[in-house]
């Protein structure tokens, strides 16, 4: 079984420092209006930001192996929380950014696929509690 551990620690008001396995740390606060500092990641937010680091890591690699040029390539995520506390995200869609010349669409539906339907686990995750929403965009 592989396990990661992550420690966070209380610094100041509502800021938290939390590392990973790889030994790098984050900021996680919230705004000035709920009590913080705004000096930090918000949780919530960072999710979204793991769904699309997760699947954004996958698809690089699956077009590297594939052999498709990119120019750029970004991943924006909308997540719509619920209104009921605990609010949690309920629907998110993943919009993948594309960008280059002579880009093989069906090369790069085949990575995303992948990636959304194999891969990614914090993907797998978000599918146990969010209707998840796919778009791609080719910007040639």
């Amino acid at each position: 079984m592989n396990t990661n551990i992550v420690t966070t620690t209380w610094k100041e008001n509502r800021l938290f420092e939390s590392d990973n396995p790889g030994g790098h740390t984050l900021l996680i606060d919230t705004s000035e209006a709920h009590g913080g500092n705004d000096a930090g990641y918000r949780p919530k937010a960072l999710m979204l930001s793991s769904l699309a680091g997760c699947s954004g890591l996958d698809v690089v690699s699956l077009l590297e192996k594939m052999r498709v040029t990119l120019t750029d390539f970004k991943i924006v995520v909308t997540g719509e929380l619920t209104e009921e506390h605990p609010k949690f995200y309920n629907k998110v869609l993943v919009d993948y950014h594309f960008y280059g010349s002579e880009l093989p669409e069906d090369k790069i539906n085949k990575a995303v696929d992948l990636s959304v339907e194999k891969y990614c686990g914090v993907m797998e995750m978000f599918r146990q509690f969010a209707t998840i929403t796919i778009g791609i965009h080719l910007h040639q």
